[in-house]
């Protein structure tokens, strides 16, 4: 192993890093939670199915559609750590509808959970942050919040604001050392995506220029990158990790 393969190596390594996953009891989030604790950091699981987080991941049962657990759980792990490294988040859910069948309360209840708890989680970790000298994070959005989707306004809706809330927050943040990128997957193989008719998923095979459907783990190795010191000079930016679904 050569010198500059150790430097390369090193990189990626987060040990003594504290990490949060929110959503971290899902598919997604779990992927991620694993590695990040593979590559060394004590990764804390905020989700309110907070038994189903991944082994070795810290579980804090937290509602991620309600501000003000959200703002307990982090001073909480503050409390605990004395610092904060590295926040993802990874919850989202849907209620698929064209729109004029959409009711207000689903509407309202996916903008809540997948771009209000993200604006919450950022409101109460960038201050420690700041305190700490700088951290990174990574909002996990989707393709359909660029290009939109049949049945998906509020899921479609919610994730292109997560991609706003990125980019704006980091040319907030940025002079403090901190970091904020958004991962956009296209089909990833879920419980989310498991039902959904099998055409469906034919056409995503199809837009796919490498030809087949993403994994959860596909989505943590790149938000692995994006935390970690490879990284560093990369602020602001949607990281596609979709298979060639939406190369243009």
């Amino acid at each position: 192993m050569t010198k500059d393969t150790d430097s390369l190596t090193s990189m990626f390594q987060l040990a003594g890093r504290v990490a949060i996953v929110a959503g971290g009891a899902g598919a997604i989030g779990g992927a991620i939670g694993r590695r990040l604790q593979e590559c060394g950091a004590k990764a804390y699981c905020l989700d309110v199915r907070a038994r189903a987080c991944p082994d070795g991941m810290t579980a804090i049962a937290c509602d991620l559609a309600n501000p003000a657990e959200i703002s307990k759980s982090i001073a909480d792990i503050d409390r605990r750590e004395g610092r904060l490294d590295i926040l993802v988040h990874a919850a989202g859910i849907t209620r698929d509808a064209r729109l004029w069948k959409s009711s207000i309360d689903d509407w309202n209840l996916v903008l809540t959970t997948n771009l209000g708890s993200a604006f919450a989680l950022l409101h109460a970790t960038v201050p420690v942050m700041r305190r700490t000298g700088g951290g990174q994070i990574v909002l996990i959005s989707s393709i359909n919040g660029e290009r939109g989707k049949v049945g998906q306004a509020s899921y479609a809706a919610s994730k292109a604001g997560l991609n706003a809330l990125a980019r704006t927050s980091a040319r907030e943040v940025g002079a403090f050392g901190i970091r904020v990128n958004v991962v956009a997957p296209g089909w990833i193989d879920t419980p989310m995506t498991a039902d959904v008719p099998a055409d469906v998923r034919q056409r995503a095979v199809e837009e796919s220029a490498l030809g087949h459907i993403g994994k959860p783990d596909d989505v943590a190795r790149a938000t692995v990158f994006l935390v970690s010191d490879l990284s560093r000079h990369v602020t602001g930016q949607v990281l596609r990790v979709d298979g060639g679904q939406l190369i243009g």
